[in-house]
């Protein structure tokens, strides 16, 4: 099968000769190789670019740190594999996330170029939002090297409501799993908060495949990104979502949970595409690092049929039905935000939260949230 041309692509065959001469800041990490494995910043001194510094998002240039883990850099801390400064974006407080004027001057445009996994969580495109939002006022373009969405262009999950901002859902109105590639997030965003920037979106050739690099440490494989939409909601409760073992996300539990049960209760409810295995695992680090922990583990056979946000829903109606006193809310910071439940954030409203409380079913909530999701205009946003 021939290879998918992703935007960095057609930088490096010389079709974007407008960034040559020009001094650029480089929004990216490790996921930002053309299809010869070439990083970005070599990319673009190959093209004639001189590569000014270097930004980097959450976990880091490399990939380096854990979720919602400090990058904390000094000032011009120099990458020695990549040759330039890197200024980090993200650090210990909420306004680490926004770079500051200085981090872009000196420049003439801004780049960007990291794997996105088309889910509102996800954190790479809140970054590029917030340097859009720094870059307007300042007259600096920004071009977005347009990547795959390797979930595909199926939407899911309810839009993310006035009020529950927060760095995993910048802007209202859009879906947990929002079907765009990162070019139409930026698309997005522009609209909603950066409407003054310049964005331009070089856009790559549909037909193919792209190489898969992991872009961040709990994002292994293809499968995890395809039931993050919906698994991650186990983030906003004291669940392990598998952090700390080699099956993020595909594997999740607790010391108290009655497996068993939940498995039992899976299995008579509306989940397509996967089976529940049960398991024992161990975490290393995260939640109930060291305790073992009784678990199920997520078989992927169909992904066409999967559907990640009922799954997740599903998962945490199961587990609470099955073990009630095995895992509760999360309390404690999420994302800077202290005064709001995680769970609410990733949701998007306290509907979630609400209606497994109540113990009441959740297919009026998944009805409600199919609806929801069909009021986003996707082909507004959408690259071609």
């Amino acid at each position: 099968m021939p290879r998918m041309t992703t935007g960095l692509d057609q930088i490096a065959q010389g079709f974007v000769p407008e960034l040559r001469q020009q001094r650029v800041a480089v929004l990216c990490n490790h996921t930002a190789v053309d299809r010869w494995g070439r990083h970005i910043i070599d990319v673009l001194r190959d093209q004639g670019v001189d590569v000014v510094r270097a930004l980097a998002p959450e976990h880091g240039i490399w990939g380096t740190h854990q979720d919602m883990e400090p990058v904390l850099l000094s000032d011009g801390a120099r990458d020695e594999l990549l040759g330039v400064p890197v200024v980090s974006l993200y650090g210990a407080d909420l306004a680490s996330l926004a770079p500051p004027v200085e981090a872009l001057s000196g420049i003439d445009a801004i780049v960007f170029d990291i794997q996105d996994i088309g889910t509102r969580y996800y954190t790479y495109a809140a970054t590029l939002a917030l340097v859009m939002k720094v870059a307007a006022p300042l007259g600096l373009p920004v071009w977005v090297c347009d990547r795959p969405n390797p979930i595909g262009p199926l939407r899911e999950g309810p839009l993310l409501k006035a009020g529950f901002e927060s760095f995993c859902g910048l802007v209202p109105g859009l879906p947990i799993r929002h079907g765009l590639t990162v070019g139409g997030l930026a698309r997005f965003y522009r609209e909603a908060i950066a409407p003054e920037v310049e964005l331009r979106v070089i856009a790559g050739t549909p037909a193919g495949d792209a190489p898969w690099v992991p872009p961040s440490p709990n994002m292994p494989t293809r499968t995890t990104a395809l039931v993050y939409p919906g698994m991650c909601l186990l983030e906003g409760t004291t669940l392990s979502e598998g952090r700390g073992t080699t099956s993020p996300f595909l594997m999740f539990g607790a010391p108290k949970l009655d497996a068993a049960a939940a498995i039992t209760e899976l299995r008579r409810r509306d989940c397509p595409g996967v089976e529940f295995i049960a398991t024992r695992f161990r975490p290393a680090f995260g939640k109930h690092a060291g305790e073992v922990c009784n678990g199920i583990y997520l078989n992927v056979f169909d992904a066409t049929a999967l559907r990640a946000v009922r799954l997740g829903v599903h998962v945490l109606d199961a587990c609470r039905r099955a073990s009630p006193e095995a895992w509760t809310w999360r309390t404690d910071a999420y994302e800077f935000v202290t005064d709001r439940p995680a769970i609410d954030l990733l949701w998007g409203s306290t509907a979630l939260r609400d209606t497994i409380d109540k113990g009441t079913a959740v297919d009026r909530l998944l009805e409600d949230a199919d609806a929801d999701c069909k009021t986003f205009d996707y082909k507004r946003y959408q690259v071609r």
